[in-house]
Formats: C-alpha cells, structure tokens, sequence
C-alpha cells in the first residue's frame, strides 16, 4: 500500500489528470448506460406508473413481459425473435466463410490490383444503408423475394463483409509467415495451410467479428422494415409495431419489456466472452 507521505509526494498536476480521467469515464458510462437502465427500470415497472421519474425501480411487476409475448393484439414477438436469430447467425456465418477467405487473400497473396480492392471493400462500408432501400425493394420485388428470409440476409451480408474483411485482413497480416511457409514445405497447399495453421490462430479474431456481425445483423431495421412480412418481421420491426388496448398509445411497458429481453442476452454475451473480444481487437498472432 502506498503511504501517506508517498501519495503526498505524488505531484498535484499528475493526481488532476488521473481524476480528469476517472471523470470522463465516469460521464462516458453514465451518458452509454443511461437509457439501457431506464429501459430496464420501465420493463419491470407498473404500466400505470411508465412515466413515473422515480430514478430507482418502483411498483415492480412482471406484466409487462407477459404482454410482450402476448398475441391477442396481433403482436408476435416469440416468432420475431426466432427470425432474429435465423438471420443474424445465417448472415454471420455466410459472411465469415467469404470474409476468411478473402481477408487471407489481401493479406498474404500479392495479386495486381490488391490496394483497389482492399479500397473498394473499406469503402462499402461507408456506403449510406438509405441509398440502397429502393433499389432492393424493386430488384426482390421482382425477384418475388419480399416477405422472405433471403432478401433480408443478402444485403445484411454485404454490410457485414467489408467489417468481417477489414478486421481480419489486419489480423491475417500479423501472423508470421514462418508458420505458412513450414506447412507449405511440409507438403500443405495453400488452402490446407490456411485451415490448419492460419485459422486456429486467427480464432480470437474470428470469434470477436462473428459477435460484431450478428449484433449487427440482429440491430438491423430499415431494410428489414420494407422487406419482411410478418411471418418474417425481425424483432427490431416486431417491436416497432407493437400494439397495446388504445391503438393512438403506444404500449411503451411492453415496448422496453421486449427491447430488455433482446439487449440483455447480447450484454451479458459481450461481458462473458469481453476477454476474446479484446484479444481478437488488439492481439497479433505471435503467443509467448
């Protein structure tokens, strides 16, 4: 422990930064987890106290989740939450077996033309999502794709690619190329040396963009807004078009209800496996 005298001698202009610091974290986490709080305040409070100020829970009850997964009122929200999650994990898994193996390409095969196409996939990431609504909405229309999983996970894929392709072009480029090159004369071709030796090691990044991908794909609502139907809705249009006893008001208990029931599983997802996520962001491919 650090004595008295010791922390006296600390100077004044280093202990002012160190407390500018912890405040800004402090106002950072307080401005990032003020309305997941709030929401989750409102989900177990009374509907008859929903605008109630009380900043600390009050009249709890658990009506407000049974009324989200109830469909008397034409709301759906078991079966939005399965569409959910056949779409995130489809657009996820889709989008790492492309983005492996074309971030393998831009990082360790020298091809001409490789800058451009790198340049090209960073900025479809940047592409405004706005712009591409009534294009899709006339080419599944006449696709007759409307109202079906696959006009949702197609253009989910070609958002999540240029992160899958970005985040693990840089990771493939810090692997050291000893390795490659030891299977590659032990016989290995290109492919094999790639899943046997590149792929384990480049596991906590794919760990950390396949949880990027599907948080992504699951927080979707302008396309899947105009391109689902409800057998199809995810539960970001499901929740949207929830209904209550008064159709002029909006069921706001069982609207923060629903939306905890979503966030919750993803937080607490993210703070099990934070230590990969972090790993996967930060770490290169050589291990002590």
């Amino acid at each position: 422990m650090v004595s008295t005298t010791q922390a006296a001698r600390i100077p004044l202009t280093k202990r002012l930064g160190s407390a500018r610091v912890y405040l800004g974290a402090l106002i950072i986490l307080v401005w990032g987890l003020g309305p997941f709080y709030w929401m989750v305040v409102t989900a177990f409070r009374d509907p008859a106290y929903v605008f109630d100020n009380t900043p600390w829970p009050s009249h709890l009850t658990l009506t407000n989740f049974q009324n989200a997964f109830d469909t008397s009122r034409g709301n759906n929200f078991g079966r939005a939450v399965a569409n959910s999650v056949i779409i995130g994990l489809s657009t996820t898994v889709i989008a790492l077996v492309i983005g492996m193996m074309a971030a393998y390409s831009l990082a360790r095969i020298q091809f001409r033309g490789k800058r451009i196409v790198a340049a090209l996939v960073l900025s479809a990431s940047m592409f405004p999502v706005v712009v591409l609504v009534t294009p899709l909405f006339q080419l599944f229309t006449d696709t007759g794709w409307i109202g079906h999983y696959q006009a949702m996970i197609i253009p989910n894929i070609s958002f999540a690619l240029p992160l899958t392709v970005y985040t693990l072009s840089s990771f493939f480029s810090e692997l050291p190329w000893e390795l490659e090159e030891a299977a590659r004369i032990d016989g290995a071709s290109r492919f094999q040396a790639f899943r046997l030796v590149m792929l384990p090691l480049a596991a906590p990044a794919v760990f950390t963009t396949a949880i990027l991908a599907f948080i992504a794909a699951v927080n979707e609502y302008l396309l899947s807004r105009l391109l689902s139907a409800d057998a199809t809705e995810p539960v970001t249009v499901a929740i949207a078009r929830f209904s209550g006893n008064d159709p002029l008001v909006p069921p706001y208990s069982a609207i923060m209800a629903a939306g905890t029931i979503v966030t919750v599983p993803l937080v607490i997802m993210v703070l099990l496996f934070q230590r990969r996520i972090i790993s996967g962001l930060t770490a290169g491919g050589v291990k002590s």
